[in-house]
């Protein structure tokens, strides 16, 4: 008897961790933090939060409506139900008193949600010539326009951005070919290649000025983009994905440019933007950014297409 309970007990401790590995790392911390802030809300009020039910779940929800979008209430939804998940309970997260509070929440705020701002064409060249015009060493310089051209070129995600190895990269004719070995909408791996051509201006080109980072940083395998230590010294560790986000936004605000509505984002969702204005089909987007649905794509394309489409321009005055 004391074999089958181990037996059940090990099955059990297995399912639980398939369960976790089935998310990414940077998931399973959202869900964490998230948890922890609804496991703030239920110690003040004197509520269990684990397991929970739903009327508590929906009365966090409330509270949590007065200074959150609709997205952030969805995200903590599905958070806190991952983490009943996790620890063996069951949430009914469809219950009517959580779905109608939704809907009676998205009536009242409305469901438009306001992005962070795409990285335009115009955007792009403004940073590279004002890294360009800093008085900094050349190779901080060759790193730092890389990781912008081949951000945006690429249309990554920053994570995607700071995981690339030497070892994933193939220069070819036409360009430079990157083989992405996991994203987020790619959990088991399966990986896919991004194409870059060369552009025919090389001062913006993502593979010239990549090729030039690393000759003059004489990487030749593991990460290649890396921080620097005192004195620009290369390091051998990885960029984070938070250095991607500070370092766009410090170029963005020497070029003069407002930097508060940028983020990480601003690189892939400036690419999908600037290729729709271009006349690229939403096909093509997705094969480069690696999308798997075509509703965020579709959105790009309806916003690049605002005016040029405009019904208005066929009005005469």
């Amino acid at each position: 008897m004391s074999e089958l309970t181990t037996d059940i007990k090990t099955l059990h401790e297995a399912t639980l961790n398939n369960l976790k590995s089935s998310k990414a790392n940077n998931t399973l911390r959202a869900y964490k933090s998230d948890f922890k802030d609804f496991g703030a809300f239920c110690a003040k009020h004197g509520f269990k939060s684990l397991p929970s039910d739903p009327k508590i779940v929906s009365l966090y929800i409330t509270h949590l409506s007065k200074n959150s979008k609709i997205s952030t209430l969805r995200r903590r939804l599905v958070s806190i139900s991952m983490v009943h998940k996790f620890k063996g309970h069951y949430l009914d997260t469809k219950h009517p008193i959580i779905v109608e509070n939704l809907m009676g929440i998205r009536r009242v705020k409305g469901s438009i949600q306001k992005g962070k701002k795409p990285l335009l064409i115009n955007h792009l060249k403004l940073i590279i010539n004002v890294i360009n015009e800093q008085k900094i060493d050349e190779i901080k310089k060759l790193r730092d326009k890389s990781i912008i051209l081949i951000g945006f070129g690429g249309g990554f995600r920053r994570t995607e951005l700071i995981s690339i190895d030497h070892e994933d990269l193939e220069f070819v004719p036409e360009g430079l070919k990157i083989t992405i070995k996991r994203s987020k909408t790619d959990q088991f791996g399966e990986g896919m290649i991004k194409g870059l051509p060369y552009f025919n201006n090389e001062i913006y080109c993502p593979v010239k000025n990549l090729q030039k980072w690393l000759e003059i940083s004489k990487i030749n395998s593991g990460p290649i983009f890396r921080r620097f230590s005192k004195g620009l010294s290369l390091s051998h560790k990885r960029l984070t994905d938070q250095s991607v986000v500070l370092l766009m936004k410090e170029y963005l605000n020497l070029a003069g440019i407002e930097n508060k509505h940028f983020a990480g984002h601003s690189l892939r969702s400036g690419f999908a933007t600037v290729a729709a204005e271009s006349g690229a089909d939403e096909r093509s987007i997705m094969a480069m950014t690696g999308h798997k649905s075509t509703q965020m794509v579709r959105r790009y394309i309806r916003e690049a297409n605002l005016f040029k489409n405009n019904a208005l321009n066929k009005i005469k005055i």
